[in-house]
């Protein structure tokens, strides 16, 4: 099975490049260090404790924070290798500025260039965020003697049939990581039965969620420009026919809404900002984009949230922010940054990637569930003219998180004599 996976990636091999190029058409960030992709890096790293952390993209690299600044401040001497996939996750690695923060890109999970990148960075330890599976990075990682961890681990009832259904192969891949936190007893239970080994249930990392410290500063601007006094309903992390479904929702219920509510419109993926932009001319929606200088006049009714970095404003800005990703069955986003900042949340009916997150939140009152866009904008309405209920919802939200703070400190006591014990082999 593994062979036939490898020959694949050889197949598609020469069309990678083209693939990247024409992402970063609208994400510069994937035309740079495009060695890398195929294990080509720069200067070898000065020798030392590497730890390494695979935070594929925006939302793991964000989970991934507290775990790494608590690496940095335990072990003093150590540099943390943080490697992604995608331009968002690699673009909000570099903000926190770190010189003990090495990056890069992960390689393209073909033979020699898992072999170069971990021959070039020799780390210690690899730490996989979330569900990073990866069949030829992980016999790799076996045969340098490099032990791989699964952190913050999740999988859904539906990824775990998927990986059953080559039950021989999955086992084998499970069976090679030298550990596993999982964030519920659930995903723990389904990686168990797929055969990996000291699975411990620790929590989600996502409920340590610090917020930027501008994150205020910004919500409080964007809350000046779009309106001071305008209802603002806030759509963030929108996927693929989300948008039309959120319009159409709209223009049908528009007496459920306030009057002068305004709909800001924030797409998960920055490359279908301007997808995002023509569906809103062809439907004559008046609207302007974040990006633009123009102001956001009472005529206006859409703006789109076509900026990277802001997500945490656009949420303290919100009098009601609804969470993408979950009107159509993508999975849903992470609700708890919404919640975190203080926004009164709503969320769809598909939120199987933060399962026990999204019912664990409806179920205490810190969020509400709807059942499509239409019941999204009558709820929404009602949250917008009942400031107690809104007030209501945060403080259960903070709440909420409060609650559940703390995986950070259980995977650290947890990761911490491991690491101990790989240290003892010597430097790297």
């Amino acid at each position: 099975m593994r062979r036939l996976y490898t020959l694949l990636w050889w197949l598609a091999l020469p069309a990678l490049p083209l693939r990247l190029w024409w992402r970063a058409r609208r994400e510069p960030g994937y035309a740079t260090h495009v060695g890398e992709r195929f294990g080509r890096y720069g200067a070898r790293p000065p020798p030392g404790e590497r730890i390494w952390v695979h935070a594929v993209s925006l939302g793991e690299t964000r989970a991934a924070l507290p775990l790494v600044e608590r690496i940095l401040r335990e072990r003093p001497a150590a540099t943390v290798l943080l490697t992604h996939m995608t331009a968002t996750g690699r673009a909000a690695g570099a903000a926190w500025r770190n010189p003990r923060v090495v990056q890069a890109w992960l390689p393209y999970d073909v033979p020699f260039a898992v072999e170069r990148f971990l021959g070039h960075f020799r780390p210690r330890m690899g730490l996989l965020m979330e569900t990073e599976i990866w069949p030829n990075l992980l016999a790799a990682a076996q045969a340098h003697a490099i032990p791989m961890l699964l952190v913050n681990a999740r999988l859904s009832s539906r990824s775990a049939r998927g990986y059953a259904r080559v039950a021989s192969f999955s086992r084998t891949l499970f069976a090679s990581l030298a550990g596993v936190a999982a964030q519920s007893e659930e995903d723990a239970a389904r990686l168990r039965a797929l055969g990996a080994r000291d699975v411990e249930a620790l929590g989600n990392l996502k409920f340590d969620v610090v917020l930027p410290s501008d994150a205020r500063a910004q919500a409080a601007s964007l809350r000046a420009r779009f309106g001071a006094q305008r209802p603002l309903l806030v759509a963030a992390s929108t996927r693929d026919g989300e948008e039309a479904l959120l319009l159409r929702a709209r223009a049908a219920h528009a007496s459920a809404l306030p009057a002068g509510t305004l709909l800001v419109i924030v797409p998960r993926h920055p490359q279908r900002f301007d997808e995002v932009a023509r569906l809103l001319r062809e439907q004559g929606v008046r609207h302007v984009r974040r990006s633009e200088a123009s102001a956001v006049g009472p005529d206006i009714e859409v703006v789109l949230g076509d900026s990277m970095g802001e997500l945490f404003a656009y949420y303290g800005a919100a009098d009601v922010a609804f969470v993408g990703g979950s009107l159509l069955p993508f999975g849903g986003q992470n609700l708890l940054e919404a919640l975190a900042a203080g926004a009164p949340t709503l969320v769809g009916p598909h939120t199987d990637n933060f399962a026990a997150a999204a019912s664990a939140a409806v179920a205490s009152g810190a969020a509400l569930r709807v059942a499509d866009a239409d019941a999204l904008m009558t709820q929404a309405g009602r949250l917008l003219r009942d400031s107690s209920e809104r007030a209501a919802l945060v403080a259960a939200g903070r709440a909420f998180i409060a609650e559940h703070r703390g995986a950070t400190d259980r995977v650290w006591t947890w990761l911490a004599p491991r690491l101990a014990a790989v240290s003892r082999g010597g430097a790297g």
